[in-house]
């Protein structure tokens, strides 16, 4: 109930053609962005219960990051014809996918050794599925900023990483979901009952997405401007929050639930969405909006942020290919990303860059006896692997 009362301000700003002042609007419309979010969660969560598992993966998988494409879009869309915008599609990008790394997975192993106390979360080896596909993609996204565009290209390589992901995974071990909260109560109801108003939901949370996407970005940059705040820094960091909101609070109620393990790998499963699906899509909006096939400059500013993305993922991934993330661990990664609030010169964060690539190359030659398992173990189904899991 409170999610649906959140979104109401907003469609009636937005389908009412009202407008307020630009703070009052970022309020509004990110309220009914969060409010979305939440119930398009439920909706997906409850989804699964009636839909073939292959077809559930990839529509979940799209659903996930909804919210945040939405925004994204609107950006890339807008960029041809206001070059600036280019650089507000890679803040969104940047901050939703180093927020999940830098906050998303430490709070769930703090949560985790707060209600069990132990030192660290290991992971269940069907885990590796999302981590090769999440290092597939990582590795070819420190190329991005050498090359200094987002192209057509990179779509193709991108979403094509995002599909196969989803052919692999669909032929892994069926998971029954674990319905909480108001999703439990849709689960409860009869079928026919409970599919209508999934329906209803997706139909009206996309709705409430894609109506508030504009405004909320527009009323960002505006707020950005009228106040003497850098609106890049806006978009990056406060978009992603109401997003990213929802997913986390349930990967933080399953883990005090005692299910870590699902509460880690929905954020490492919403890391590869974002990295590939989302990422990968940008040049292709950017091209239709065109009129011709193009790809997104980068500035300077864009590189740095890129490259600082990448580099973070690769060190995350480095830590977790042995499927154990510890307290320190943990704690390590979310300092690196809070000292890089405070240090915001370029020299500084390429300086992060370089120690995340070398704390990661370090980690992964520690581990190097285990990473011929690792990928066997994430590419191939269980019969066609042989070996231990990572240790």
């Amino acid at each position: 109930m409170i999610a649906t009362l959140a979104t109401v301000p907003g469609l009636v700003l937005r389908f009412g053609r009202l407008h307020v002042g630009p703070g009052t609007e970022a309020v509004v419309f990110g309220l009914a962005i969060l409010g979305a979010a939440f119930l398009l969660t439920w909706a997906a969560e409850v989804a699964e219960v009636d839909i073939s598992q292959g077809l559930a993966l990839s529509f979940l998988a799209l659903v996930a990051v909804l919210p945040e494409y939405a925004v994204d879009l609107y950006f890339a869309w807008r960029a041809p014809h206001q070059p600036e915008y280019a650089a507000y599609a890679t803040a969104n990008m940047t901050g939703a996918n180093r927020m999940l790394i830098g906050i998303a997975w430490p709070l769930i192993v703090a949560l985790f050794w707060w209600r069990e106390r132990k030192p660290e979360l290991v992971l269940p080896r069907s885990r590796c599925v999302e981590l090769v596909f999440l290092a597939i993609p990582t590795a070819y996204s420190l190329v991005i900023p050498l090359k200094g565009t987002l192209s057509l290209l990179d779509c193709v390589v991108l979403v094509g990483c995002f599909a196969a992901y989803m052919w692999r995974t669909a032929r892994g071990e069926v998971e029954e979901p674990e319905l909480l909260g108001p999703a439990f109560a849709l689960g409860e109801l009869r079928p026919n009952l409970r599919r209508a108003a999934v329906a209803v939901l997706f139909l009206f949370a996309a709705t409430v997405i894609f109506g508030s996407a504009e405004r909320f970005a527009e009323a960002l940059v505006h707020v950005g401007k009228s106040a003497g705040i850098d609106e890049f820094l806006l978009v990056q960091w406060l978009a992603p929050l109401a997003s990213e909101a929802p997913e986390v609070l349930i990967a933080c109620i399953l883990t005090l639930r005692g299910d870590a393990q699902a509460g880690m790998g929905a954020m490492v499963s919403s890391k590869v969405n974002q990295w590939t699906l989302l990422v990968g899509t940008l040049p292709l909006v950017y091209s239709v909006s065109a009129g011709a096939p193009s790809a997104l400059h980068l500035d300077a500013r864009q590189v740095e942020e890129i490259l600082l993305t990448s580099a973070q993922s690769l060190f995350a991934l480095a830590v977790l290919a042995n499927l154990r993330l510890s307290r320190l661990e943990a704690g390590t990664l979310f300092v690196l990303f809070a000292a890089q609030l405070v240090f915001p010169s370029t020299q500084v964060r390429y300086g992060f860059a370089a120690l995340y690539l070398v704390l990661g190359a370090l980690t992964l030659w520690r581990r190097r006896r285990d990473l011929p398992e690792f990928f066997r173990a994430g590419l191939f189904p269980d019969g066609r692997s042989t070996g231990s899991a990572p240790s």
